[in-house]
């Protein structure tokens, strides 16, 4: 239920984008990170295996903090350095397990590995083989291999390394990394990314390694990691909506002390990398058996997209609206039970920093003004009184609430469109016939409690209104104007209205409120 349920509380398309308020160079980002790339390949020998965090397609929250950014840049690179790589996906066994969710598609980890093989080969691009880690035979992921082996992927199942992260020997032996199954590459790169934080790329990187030495081939091993950015200040807003982002796994942003210790310069990174830096620098030792060319984990590096950052006051507030985005995600998760309070609090802190309060997004008390003055009974079908507003991209506010009719969201983009096509507020964009007869399906049929059309339902409801109602048509034309469009709703979205607010690629937040008194919000 969690999948239809579970939101991201985030935007798809950065407003200011739209508004000409650019702060990123993307042609200069992909001239200088290949040419980062291709420098570092030639540090060794033998293959490279190039660790890819973040998100390799989607990279929603880059373009979000940095507006201009593609989120889809690192495909391109990829394309660029197509002739020279190979590509291995990892996932965590436990993320299949347990059905982990990426928010911002609403779907569990080992659909998001499907989903990201298919995008993969619509760009001209294909794997090489799907990892598994830490793999302990649990049936859900064997029925996953099943499904990938059907279909032609090459799968293998790599176990949790017995000794990490002491007993050095015991990780670099036949015991540990040699447990694993080596996986046959072509190309000089190897790049190696998952669909996630904690899905054992630098295990397989170090596994690969392991064998390759082994068989008397020099490779080596870098690190994409897109955020923190190791070139801005610390306290950046771009660096700490990243930490409000990592929040819920206790990432904390830090000055590499390495980096420092050995250059006298003050660049920035992040707790897990800078933790484990001296047992890697060990590891990778044992397996070279010389010396790291690194004396710190930002040298591991090869991240170029602070030099791409052309108007640093735009991606100032860009990172500041996201912070409080977070806040609200981490909230309403926190609701849902599916978060700590520790996670909210330490966003709140965060905020704290950058004298940030959640009213700072512009959309938040006009939505809660829309619910305290709905202008109409709340009757015992419509529930609690919900409102929504919606900021245009030229900046006008439009406000909804909730009816016997209506959700606060469908109102809210009925009145949005209305707005843009310029059509008067008398005129009536849905049939009613077509409410009535929705209605009546709903609760007669399939005795649903709830008889307001949802924003699915609505958006449905006014393709069939626009057959024969020329309104209608005009604005359902003007649908795809609302991509980027800031919304915030007082409560928390019932599944259609999610899944209808996604499909519109809104910048959606909410209040950690229910819609109503009843549990269950799908009735």
């Amino acid at each position: 239920m969690l999948t239809f349920i579970l939101i991201e509380l985030l935007t798809f398309f950065p407003r200011e984008i739209m508004n000409g308020k650019i702060g990123f160079d993307n042609a200069k980002y992909l001239e200088q990170q290949s040419e980062a790339i291709l420098e570092r390949i030639n540090l060794f020998k033998g293959k490279l295996y190039l660790e890819f965090g973040g998100k390799l397609l989607y990279d929603y929250h880059a373009s979000r903090v940095l507006p201009g950014y593609d989120h889809n840049i690192k495909i391109k690179l990829l394309q660029q350095l197509k002739d020279k790589i190979d590509i291995l996906l990892c996932i965590y066994a436990g993320d299949i397990t347990r059905g982990r969710i990426r928010g911002d598609f609403g779907i569990t980890y080992d659909v998001d590995t499907l989903k990201l093989i298919d995008s993969l080969r619509e760009h001209g691009l294909d794997i090489r083989a799907v990892v598994i880690t830490r793999f302990d035979n649990q049936s859900p992921v064997i029925n996953f291999k099943n499904k990938l082996e059907h279909r032609d992927i090459k799968v293998y199942l790599h176990s949790a390394t017995k000794g990490y992260p002491t007993d050095v020997n015991t990780i670099v032996s036949r015991e540990g990394y040699g447990k694993n199954s080596y996986i046959e590459t072509e190309n000089p790169v190897v790049v190696v990314t998952g669909p996630g934080p904690g899905s054992g790329k630098l295990a397989t990187c170090l596994s690969q390694l392991y064998h390759d030495y082994q068989k008397g081939v020099k490779s080596g091993y870098a690190k994409f990691e897109t955020f923190p950015i190791w070139n801005l200040p610390l306290k950046h807003p771009v660096n700490i909506a990243y930490e409000a982002a990592t929040a819920d796994l206790d990432d904390i942003n830090m000055i590499d002390s390495f980096h420092l210790n050995a250059y006298n310069k003050s660049v920035v990174n992040y707790n897990r990398d800078i933790e484990i830096f001296p047992v890697l620098q060990r590891i990778l030792k044992k397996i070279m058996g010389k010396d790291l060319p690194y004396r710190s984990p930002t040298d591991m590096g090869v991240n170029r997209i602070g030099f791409a950052i052309t108007d640093d006051e735009v991606v100032k507030e860009a990172a500041k609206q996201e912070l409080i985005r977070r806040y609200f995600r981490y909230n309403y998760e926190y609701a849902m039970g599916v978060e700590n309070q520790q996670t909210v609090e330490k966003v709140i802190l965060l905020m704290e920093e950058l004298t940030l309060k959640p009213e700072d997004r512009q959309v938040v008390e006009p939505a809660r003004s829309a619910a305290e003055n709905p202008k109409r009974d709340v009757s015992e079908n419509s529930g609690i009184s919900c409102g929504a507003a919606l900021q245009t991209i030229k900046g006008a506010i439009i406000t909804g609430h909730n009816s016997p009719l209506m959700t606060a969201a469908s109102s809210v983009i009925l009145n949005s469109v209305k707005e843009l096509a310029e059509i008067p507020d008398k005129i009536h964009l849905l049939s009613s016939s077509i409410i009535e007869h929705i209605k009546t399906l709903k609760g007669e049929f399939l005795g649903m409690k709830n008889e307001m059309l949802d924003m699915e339902e609505t958006l449905i409801a006014l393709s069939i209104s626009a057959t024969n109602n020329p309104a209608a048509e005009m604005a359902m034309e003007k649908l795809k104007e609302l991509k980027g469009c800031e919304v915030h709703l007082t409560h928390i979205p019932a599944p259609g209205d999610e899944i209808g607010l996604r499909r519109l690629k809104v910048n959606l937040t909410a209040d950690a409120n229910f819609p109503s008194k009843d549990l269950f919000l799908g009735q």
